[in-house]
């Protein structure tokens, strides 16, 4: 009764009991007690480095010295990057220069043992002077051959293109213009490189497997020194002409033909467009890894001499791969003008792997051969008039096919000209009419329009 009394005059209330039903997520929050905080008096030591983590400590302090004494403020541990990358790109430099030098040298070997061939053959060999301006005496062209085996320098003869690409030229003989030569080599100055494309061609049958081969080829004259030659004067031109006056007829009867090794025959049938003229046939002379293809049996039987057997012979499965004698282009011709012949003479021959002069023996038959092939065609290459026509019907064919590509390409542009022309003059009158008179211009041209397409639709039906 008195705690009812005190409630009606404002007396003190008892405080509440805490609920029972509060919910578990808030009890926690419930029964936590207000945190204390913690003083510290100002003279309180300060924190030690102990008291932090270890990822928090001090670096430790780099020693002043000297700007040159470097080996008081580093240590071997910071040079562990350089370490791996040094050796290495002083390794690929050693390469590099090593994979010149050998390439050089094997390009060097091969002109000591086929540049005195080339200077019997021809009047000027090299890039730079003559072999008897080279050699500083005037002699037979033996003497100059024989001294050039004692005292040779490769100097102004083989000319570097690339690394791995020497080349050098030859003119002054007759029956031949000039004659180029490539000498290929590896890429032993990239070894990388060298052995992707080794793996490439393993695993890819369209890449060929790098190889170290020669090819020469011989621009033959067939009867146009007066305008091959150059001269600088009308007196030259007069002393050419009567010294070409009493030569023979350089000209031979055009044809494709090629004694080539069986495992080339796919690739240069895919790359050569003059060589797909031809029909592949074995010959019972030749090796069985050799064969010939021609465009007429009667050029084989007069173009596959004895003696070219016995050099193919003598070169090897190893070192042969083609002899071509051609008049068409490498590409197949898109134009008239490319479908021009020139005949050239084509020999390919494999490098050996050795360094001694001596590895050489058995292509320098084939090579010497081949420089006097020219004289051979002049003399015997005029076939029959029957097997002469089929050559030049074959020649013809392809000339036809050109001139009806070019027709109409020359029909397409003529008739574009006519619309553009037509265009323009439609134009012209439309500016000059005015805007009721152009509109009944166009409702005619749209009704034209029309009819003529339901005239195309009632043709196709």
């Amino acid at each position: 009764m008195a705690d009812y009394i005190k409630g009606l005059f404002g007396g003190s209330k008892p405080a509440p009991a805490p609920r029972s039903d509060v919910e578990d997520d808030f009890a926690d929050y419930v029964s936590v007690a207000s945190p204390t905080p913690i003083y510290s008096s100002p003279s309180s030591s300060a924190p030690t480095a102990a008291s932090f983590p270890d990822y928090q400590t001090a670096p430790t302090p780099v020693p002043f010295t000297k700007w040159y004494r470097v080996w008081e403020r580093t240590s071997p541990a910071d040079f562990k990057n350089e370490a791996f990358i040094i050796p290495f790109i002083i390794l690929l430099a050693a390469l590099h220069v090593w994979g010149r030098r050998k390439n050089k040298r094997k390009a060097n070997l091969w002109a000591k043992t086929h540049i005195p061939i080339l200077e019997k053959e021809f009047a000027s060999v090299g890039h730079g002077k003559t072999a008897k301006e080279r050699l500083g005496r005037a002699s037979t062209s033996d003497e100059v051959a024989g001294a050039g085996d004692r005292d040779f320098s490769a100097e102004g003869l083989l000319k570097e293109k690339t690394a791995q690409e020497f080349t050098t030229y030859a003119t002054g003989r007759q029956n031949v213009a000039f004659t180029d030569i490539t000498v290929k080599l590896f890429k032993r100055y990239n070894p990388m490189t060298l052995a992707i494309e080794m793996i490439f061609s393993f695993l890819f049958e369209s890449m060929r497997a790098p190889k170290e081969y020669m090819e020469m080829t011989m621009y033959a004259f067939d009867g146009k020194e007066k305008e091959l030659v150059p001269v600088k004067s009308k007196a030259e031109l007069d002393a050419k002409e009567s010294r070409f006056k009493g030569l023979p007829n350089s000209g031979y009867d055009a044809c494709v033909w090629a004694v080539v090794h069986k495992e080339q025959m796919k690739g240069l049938r895919d790359e050569r467009y003059d060589v797909s003229l031809t029909a592949t046939k074995d010959h019972k002379s030749l090796p069985v890894w050799a064969s010939v293809m021609s465009e007429s049996a009667e050029v084989t039987e007069t173009l596959l001499t004895k003696e070219l057997v016995e050099c193919v012979e003598k070169a090897g499965e190893d070192a042969f791969e083609y002899l071509i004698v051609t008049d068409q282009p490498i590409d197949k011709p898109l134009k008239l003008d490319d479908a021009t012949p020139k005949k050239r003479l084509l020999l390919g021959l494999r490098l050996p792997a050795s360094l001694e002069p001596s590895a050489y023996a058995p292509t320098l038959p084939i090579f010497e051969y081949f420089l006097r092939l020219p004289d051979i065609l002049v003399s015997t290459a005029h076939f029959r008039p029957e097997v002469t026509r089929r050559i030049r019907n074959t020649r013809e064919e392809e000339i036809k096919k050109l001139k009806k590509a070019d027709e109409g390409e020359k029909a397409e542009e003529r008739r574009l000209d006519a619309e553009k022309k037509k265009k323009e003059m439609r134009d012209t009158r439309l500016k000059g009419l005015s805007a009721d008179e152009q509109r009944k211009f166009l409702e005619k041209e749209r009704e034209k329009g029309q009819k003529k397409q339901e005239k195309r639709m009632s043709r196709k039906a």
